[in-house]
Protein backbone atom coordinates (compact mmCIF):
# COMPACT_ATOMS: atom_id res chain seq x y z
CA UNK A 1 0.00 0.00 0.00
CA UNK A 2 1.43 3.35 -1.03
CA UNK A 3 -0.45 5.24 1.67
CA UNK A 4 1.33 3.32 4.45
CA UNK A 5 4.98 3.34 5.54
CA UNK A 6 6.14 0.19 7.33
CA UNK A 7 8.64 0.49 10.16
CA UNK A 8 9.87 -2.91 11.39
CA UNK A 9 6.59 -4.40 10.21
CA UNK A 10 4.35 -1.80 11.87
CA UNK A 11 2.19 0.10 9.35
CA UNK A 12 2.11 3.89 9.81
CA UNK A 13 -0.41 5.73 7.60
CA UNK A 14 1.12 8.61 5.64
CA UNK A 15 -1.13 11.28 7.12
CA UNK A 16 -0.50 14.70 8.63
CA UNK A 17 -1.79 16.01 11.95
CA UNK A 18 -4.65 17.79 10.15
CA UNK A 19 -5.63 14.61 8.30
CA UNK A 20 -5.50 12.69 11.59
CA UNK A 21 -7.92 15.19 13.12
CA UNK A 22 -10.23 14.83 10.12
CA UNK A 23 -10.21 11.03 10.47
CA UNK A 24 -11.01 11.20 14.19
CA UNK A 25 -13.76 13.78 13.61
CA UNK A 26 -15.41 11.31 11.20
CA UNK A 27 -15.26 8.57 13.87
CA UNK A 28 -16.98 10.87 16.40
CA UNK A 29 -19.73 11.74 13.91
CA UNK A 30 -20.54 8.07 13.22
CA UNK A 31 -22.96 6.13 15.41
CA UNK A 32 -20.59 3.20 15.73
CA UNK A 33 -20.50 1.40 19.05
CA UNK A 34 -17.08 -0.18 18.51
CA UNK A 35 -14.16 1.57 20.23
CA UNK A 36 -11.63 3.20 17.88
CA UNK A 37 -8.18 2.68 19.39
CA UNK A 38 -5.46 5.19 18.44
CA UNK A 39 -1.88 4.11 19.21
CA UNK A 40 0.78 6.81 19.25
CA UNK A 41 3.59 4.59 17.98
CA UNK A 42 7.02 5.58 19.30
CA UNK A 43 10.36 3.75 18.89
CA UNK A 44 9.86 1.92 22.23
CA UNK A 45 6.55 0.44 21.09
CA UNK A 46 7.96 -0.56 17.69
CA UNK A 47 10.96 -2.26 19.35
CA UNK A 48 8.77 -4.02 21.93
CA UNK A 49 6.56 -5.40 19.15
CA UNK A 50 9.54 -7.34 17.76
CA UNK A 51 9.53 -9.75 20.71
CA UNK A 52 6.13 -9.19 22.34
CA UNK A 53 3.44 -10.91 20.28
CA UNK A 54 0.55 -9.80 22.50
CA UNK A 55 1.53 -6.14 22.09
CA UNK A 56 2.01 -6.67 18.36
CA UNK A 57 -1.53 -8.01 18.02
CA UNK A 58 -2.89 -4.99 19.93
CA UNK A 59 -1.09 -2.65 17.48
CA UNK A 60 -2.35 -4.70 14.50
CA UNK A 61 -5.94 -4.38 15.74
CA UNK A 62 -5.73 -0.61 16.39
CA UNK A 63 -7.83 1.74 14.28
CA UNK A 64 -4.89 4.08 13.73
CA UNK A 65 -1.15 4.16 14.53
CA UNK A 66 0.45 7.61 14.48
CA UNK A 67 4.15 8.47 14.12
CA UNK A 68 5.00 9.55 17.66
CA UNK A 69 8.53 10.88 17.39
CA UNK A 70 10.95 12.23 14.84
CA UNK A 71 12.87 8.91 14.91
CA UNK A 72 9.92 7.16 13.26
CA UNK A 73 9.62 9.89 10.60
CA UNK A 74 13.37 10.03 9.85
CA UNK A 75 13.69 6.25 9.48
CA UNK A 76 10.67 6.17 7.16
CA UNK A 77 12.23 8.84 4.97
CA UNK A 78 15.60 7.10 4.83
CA UNK A 79 13.81 3.91 3.75
CA UNK A 80 11.64 5.65 1.16
CA UNK A 81 8.43 5.52 3.22
CA UNK A 82 8.27 9.31 3.51
CA UNK A 83 5.94 9.87 6.45
CA UNK A 84 4.88 13.54 6.17
CA UNK A 85 5.33 14.58 9.81
CA UNK A 86 5.21 13.33 13.37
CA UNK A 87 1.87 13.10 15.17
CA UNK A 88 2.77 12.86 18.85
CA UNK A 89 0.37 12.03 21.64
CA UNK A 90 0.85 15.41 23.31
CA UNK A 91 0.39 17.46 20.11
CA UNK A 92 -2.60 15.35 19.09
CA UNK A 93 -4.28 15.83 22.48
CA UNK A 94 -3.88 19.62 22.27
CA UNK A 95 -5.32 19.64 18.73
CA UNK A 96 -8.25 17.46 19.86
CA UNK A 97 -8.98 19.85 22.74
CA UNK A 98 -8.89 22.81 20.33
CA UNK A 99 -11.27 21.03 17.94
CA UNK A 100 -13.35 19.77 20.86
CA UNK A 101 -13.79 23.33 22.07
CA UNK A 102 -15.51 24.11 18.77
CA UNK A 103 -17.39 20.83 18.43
CA UNK A 104 -18.30 20.49 22.15
CA UNK A 105 -16.67 17.06 22.43
CA UNK A 106 -16.57 15.18 25.72
CA UNK A 107 -13.49 13.69 27.41
CA UNK A 108 -12.55 11.35 30.24
CA UNK A 109 -8.96 11.53 31.54
CA UNK A 110 -7.25 8.52 33.08
CA UNK A 111 -3.68 8.75 34.38
CA UNK A 112 -1.01 10.83 36.16
CA UNK A 113 -1.02 11.37 39.93
CA UNK A 114 -4.18 12.83 41.45
CA UNK A 115 -2.84 16.39 41.91
CA UNK A 116 -1.58 16.48 38.30
CA UNK A 117 -4.85 15.02 37.00
CA UNK A 118 -6.83 17.66 38.92
CA UNK A 119 -4.57 20.50 37.74
CA UNK A 120 -4.70 19.31 34.09
CA UNK A 121 -8.53 19.22 34.26
CA UNK A 122 -8.55 22.79 35.66
CA UNK A 123 -6.23 24.06 32.90
CA UNK A 124 -8.31 22.34 30.21
CA UNK A 125 -11.58 23.78 31.63
CA UNK A 126 -10.13 27.30 31.63
CA UNK A 127 -8.46 27.06 28.20
CA UNK A 128 -11.19 25.10 26.40
CA UNK A 129 -14.45 26.07 28.17
CA UNK A 130 -16.69 24.29 25.63
CA UNK A 131 -14.95 20.95 26.16
CA UNK A 132 -16.95 18.68 28.45
CA UNK A 133 -14.80 16.87 31.04
CA UNK A 134 -17.11 14.04 32.06
CA UNK A 135 -14.68 12.53 34.55
CA UNK A 136 -11.10 11.80 35.51
CA UNK A 137 -9.16 9.29 37.58
CA UNK A 138 -5.51 9.19 38.61
CA UNK A 139 -3.26 6.48 37.20
CA UNK A 140 -2.10 4.96 40.49
CA UNK A 141 -4.84 2.40 40.90
CA UNK A 142 -4.65 -1.32 41.64
CA UNK A 143 -5.91 -3.96 39.23
CA UNK A 144 -8.86 -4.74 41.51
CA UNK A 145 -10.07 -1.15 40.95
CA UNK A 146 -10.22 -1.65 37.16
CA UNK A 147 -13.83 -2.83 37.13
CA UNK A 148 -15.08 0.26 39.00
CA UNK A 149 -13.15 2.62 36.71
CA UNK A 150 -14.34 0.83 33.56
CA UNK A 151 -17.92 0.97 34.89
CA UNK A 152 -17.63 4.72 35.46
CA UNK A 153 -16.28 5.36 31.94
CA UNK A 154 -18.98 3.09 30.50
CA UNK A 155 -21.77 5.02 32.24
CA UNK A 156 -20.36 8.41 31.16
CA UNK A 157 -19.85 7.38 27.49
CA UNK A 158 -17.24 10.03 26.52
CA UNK A 159 -16.31 10.87 22.96
CA UNK A 160 -12.63 10.54 23.93
CA UNK A 161 -10.97 8.41 26.58
CA UNK A 162 -7.50 9.87 27.14
CA UNK A 163 -5.19 7.35 28.85
CA UNK A 164 -1.95 8.70 30.34
CA UNK A 165 -0.62 5.50 31.90
CA UNK A 166 2.57 5.28 29.83
CA UNK A 167 3.33 2.94 26.93
CA UNK A 168 2.72 0.09 26.48
CA UNK A 169 0.61 -0.22 29.65
CA UNK A 170 -1.98 2.26 28.32
CA UNK A 171 -2.32 0.29 25.08
CA UNK A 172 -2.79 -2.99 26.97
CA UNK A 173 -5.36 -1.45 29.34
CA UNK A 174 -7.41 0.05 26.50
CA UNK A 175 -7.34 -3.20 24.54
CA UNK A 176 -8.25 -5.33 27.56
CA UNK A 177 -11.42 -3.34 28.27
CA UNK A 178 -12.23 -2.16 24.74
CA UNK A 179 -15.60 -3.95 24.63
CA UNK A 180 -16.84 -2.30 27.84
CA UNK A 181 -15.51 1.27 27.79
CA UNK A 182 -18.38 2.79 25.75
CA UNK A 183 -16.15 5.60 24.48
CA UNK A 184 -15.89 6.42 20.79
CA UNK A 185 -12.10 6.88 20.68
CA UNK A 186 -9.38 5.86 23.16
CA UNK A 187 -5.81 7.18 22.95
CA UNK A 188 -2.69 6.51 24.99
CA UNK A 189 -0.90 9.85 25.42
CA UNK A 190 2.12 9.10 27.64
CA UNK A 191 2.98 12.00 29.97
CA UNK A 192 0.80 14.59 28.23
CA UNK A 193 -1.25 15.42 31.33
CA UNK A 194 2.00 16.27 33.16
CA UNK A 195 2.76 18.77 30.37
CA UNK A 196 -0.74 20.31 30.39
CA UNK A 197 -0.65 20.62 34.20
CA UNK A 198 2.75 22.33 33.99
CA UNK A 199 4.48 19.60 35.98
CA UNK A 200 6.80 18.80 33.05
CA UNK A 201 8.00 21.60 30.80
CA UNK A 202 7.72 20.99 27.06
CA UNK A 203 10.81 21.73 24.97
CA UNK A 204 10.79 25.29 23.57
CA UNK A 205 9.48 25.56 20.01
CA UNK A 206 12.94 26.04 18.51
CA UNK A 207 14.05 22.65 19.92
CA UNK A 208 10.85 21.08 18.54
CA UNK A 209 11.49 22.58 15.09
CA UNK A 210 15.05 21.25 15.15
CA UNK A 211 13.62 17.81 16.09
CA UNK A 212 15.80 17.83 19.21
CA UNK A 213 13.06 17.54 21.84
CA UNK A 214 14.59 14.28 23.03
CA UNK A 215 17.92 16.08 23.67
CA UNK A 216 16.19 18.89 25.59
CA UNK A 217 14.45 16.32 27.81
CA UNK A 218 17.74 14.50 28.38
CA UNK A 219 19.48 17.73 29.44
CA UNK A 220 16.59 18.57 31.80
CA UNK A 221 16.30 15.01 33.13
CA UNK A 222 19.70 13.27 32.91
CA UNK A 223 18.11 10.22 34.58
CA UNK A 224 16.39 9.53 31.23
CA UNK A 225 19.67 8.45 29.58
CA UNK A 226 18.96 4.72 29.95
CA UNK A 227 15.57 5.19 28.30
CA UNK A 228 17.11 7.26 25.50
CA UNK A 229 19.51 4.41 24.64
CA UNK A 230 16.65 2.81 22.74
CA UNK A 231 16.75 5.59 20.11
CA UNK A 232 20.10 4.65 18.44
CA UNK A 233 19.22 0.96 18.84
CA UNK A 234 15.88 1.57 17.15
CA UNK A 235 17.47 3.59 14.31
CA UNK A 236 20.00 0.85 13.49
CA UNK A 237 17.49 -1.99 13.83
CA UNK A 238 14.85 -0.24 11.72
CA UNK A 239 17.24 0.82 8.96
CA UNK A 240 18.50 -2.74 8.46
CA UNK A 241 15.11 -4.39 8.92
CA UNK A 242 13.83 -6.10 5.77
CA UNK A 243 10.19 -5.04 5.36
CA UNK A 244 7.85 -7.59 3.75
Amino acid sequence: MNNVAKIMGIPFPKITMDQTLQELSKVIEKDKSELFHVVTGNPEIVMSCQHDQSLRSIIDEAGLVTADGIGIVMVSRLKGGNLPERVTGCDLLIKLLEAGNQQKWSFYFLGADDATSKKAAEVISQTYPNVSILGRHHGFFKQEEDARIVEEIQSLAPDFLIVALGAPYAERWIHKYRLYLNAKIAIGVGGSLDVIAGKVKRAPEIWQKLHAEWLYRLIKQPSRWRRQLILPRFALSALFFKEH
